[in-house]
């Protein structure tokens, strides 16, 4: 739905209200005109109905204006005499459209002074919880949002586990683009399974004014441009999403719109220079490390190392066994003599249940191994004398890597090397040839919503020949700090400004053993609170601080404090 379509719908909406309501507004004292002026008559209507003004402000809230409009409809007829159950719920059932037949079918009588107060304790209820459900949905949606952080692509800057509030009023909110949609869940309704919205009508992009914009390094939350899954984790056919229902991402923006970009054997450039991470920054590569006596896991352990794998071998394994090895197994392969080599993640296996199930299983030293690691990883593990040697792996150049961007053969990238590429920025021109097409072709297409058809060497944009095209918004370069393991830009390209969500702000919990060796949530009764990162903030610079104490301690203060003043007041009594 485009500006002028979106228009037409509200003023049809208008039309709607007008029709339903103007017998009641002169009722009230009002004129007949009033219930027609857009904005207005909301205005009114709050008078009518004895509401603050400041409701008309909700009302034209995307998702907000969902939960209140069933309370207007209401608080409409009940400021008319209407006060039977049945009848607030033939005008919720109805959508409002119970209005009618009091407008036009009763002889109704406008009670100016009626009591707000809820009539039973049912109702207080139920009004808190309206109260409540709005005020938390005008938060998650326009101001704050809970974040888990799912994946390690940017481990070990924030790890996974880490639970997160992501501030929207950074770089200004992205008004909701789904026009319906159920409050504070993303694109999967709970326990259900199905999904949370309808896909019309859509809502013309609009981001509310932020305080500041995009810096280089900062870490965002956006909406995955290459999104097509129906829930995040489950393999199925691919569904189209609206932009604001596409699953979230979190990534480090490293390019900036106008900016030139390469990646030399995994070192990001900018403009020619290398770019300069935050300290806090901890980026991670892929390295083999080598020892002639074998590296044991416990070298890499004592280095902090946690992403690697470990072999097992495995003889005489007897049914009930099985199970036990299928927990940690991430695979394993048939040897003669009834043997088995088992890989497991860096965790291995319990020795506690080894010894209870007595599974006969001896641990196997490879003179190298490969390891995911900082920078400070490799320097305490080069500093261990059982190892030779910590050698980085880096793609050659040329050497082309799974189906990375731009998807063309004419590209051979990979995640060490990528040629400068071009950012582009709002309003700025860039020449039209097939040589840089597959770099443009799907902003142009799906991102600004032209047609593409080329035709021999020729190029044609919406029915007209075309060598040239200037970008409507502007672009970003994502990357994970994980470099080796991180589906981020390098795989789908630029991350256009309205799939922008905003950035996280601060770490109100973590957990350690979030999910298990195959990527599996655990039960929550199995994580490990990481002390040391709870109440962290996500930026600024040295080692993160905790101020989990100082919010015991506050919170102590707070009911010691109101215990105090409570038998104070009761003794003045």
């Amino acid at each position: 739905m485009n500006g002028t379509n979106w228009i037409l719908f509200i003023l049809i909406v208008q039309i709607i209200h007008f029709l339903g309501t103007w017998k009641l507004y002169v009722k009230a004292g009002r004129k007949a005109w009033e219930a027609a002026i857009p904005v207005y008559n909301a205005i009114i209507l709050m008078k009518i109905i004895n509401r603050p003004k400041w409701w008309v402000i909700l009302l034209f809230l995307p998702i907000i204006n969902l939960l209140m409009f069933p309370v207007i409809w209401v608080e409409t007829i009940r400021s008319f005499g209407r006060n039977k159950l049945w009848e607030t719920w033939a005008v919720i059932l109805t959508l409002g459209f119970y209005i009618y037949y009091v407008n036009y079918a009763l002889d109704v009588k406008y009670i100016e002074d009626r009591s707000l107060q809820p009539r039973s304790g049912l109702g207080e209820w139920v009004s808190s919880i309206v109260f409540a459900v709005v005020a938390a949905t005008l938060v998650h949606t326009y101001f704050m949002q809970p974040y888990v952080i799912p994946t390690g692509s940017l481990e070990r800057t924030l790890r996974i586990g880490d639970l997160l509030f992501v501030s929207k009023f950074h770089y200004g909110a992205r008004a909701p683009m789904t026009a319906v949609a159920a409050p504070m869940v993303h694109d999967t309704l709970p326990v259900v399974g199905t999904k949370s919205y309808l896909n019309k009508p859509q809502i013309p992009y609009f981001r509310l004014p932020g305080f500041t914009a995009i810096e280089r390094n900062d870490i965002v939350v956006f909406s995955w441009p290459a999104d097509t899954v129906r829930q995040f984790f489950i393999k199925e056919q691919g569904v189209r999403k609206p932009i604001d229902k596409k699953s979230n991402y979190v990534k480090r923006c490293v390019g900036l719109p106008g900016d030139s970009l390469a990646v030399r054997d995994g070192i990001v450039f900018i403009n020619g220079k290398q770019l300069e991470l935050p300290d806090r920054a901890k980026p991670m590569y892929d390295y083999m490390v080598h020892a002639n006596k074998g590296v044991a896991s416990t070298a890499m352990q004592n280095a902090g190392v946690n992403e690697f794998t470990r072999s097992y071998m495995v003889t005489n394994l007897s049914e009930q066994q099985i199970p036990v090895i299928n927990k940690y197994m991430l695979n394993f392969k048939e040897l003669p003599d009834n043997k088995l080599r088992v890989i497991t993640s860096s965790e291995g296996f319990p020795v506690d249940e080894v010894r209870k199930y007595g599974i006969n299983i001896v641990e196997e030293t490879a003179r190298q191994r490969q390891a995911t690691m900082t920078n400070e990883m490799v320097t305490k593990l080069r500093a261990d004398a059982g190892i030779d040697s910590v050698i980085r792996n880096i793609i050659p150049k040329g050497e082309r890597r799974g189906n990375l961007f731009p998807q063309d053969l004419d590209y051979p990238n990979n995640y060490s090397q990528m040629s400068a590429i071009y950012i582009p920025k709002r309003g700025a021109t860039v020449p039209l040839n097939l040589k840089v097409l597959p770099f443009y072709k799907k902003i142009i297409r799906d991102y600004e919503g032209h047609t593409i058809k080329v035709t021999g060497n020729q190029i044609s944009l919406d029915g007209k020949v075309a060598d040239s095209y200037t970008f409507q918004q502007d672009y970003y370069w994502m990357m994970g700090d994980n470099r080796d393991h991180s589906e981020d830009s390098r795989a789908w390209g630029y991350v256009p400004e309205n799939h922008i969500v905003g950035t996280p702000v601060f770490i109100w919990m973590s957990f350690d053993n979030f999910v298990d060796s195959k990527q599996r949530m655990n039960a929550p009764w199995k994580w490990k609170p990481r002390w040391a990162r709870i109440f962290t903030t996500v930026n600024g610079e040295g080692e993160p601080v905790s101020y989990f104490k100082y919010f015991l301690i506050a919170l102590v203060l707070y009911f010691v404090g109101d215990y105090f003043w409570k038998k104070r007041t009761k003794s003045k009594q």
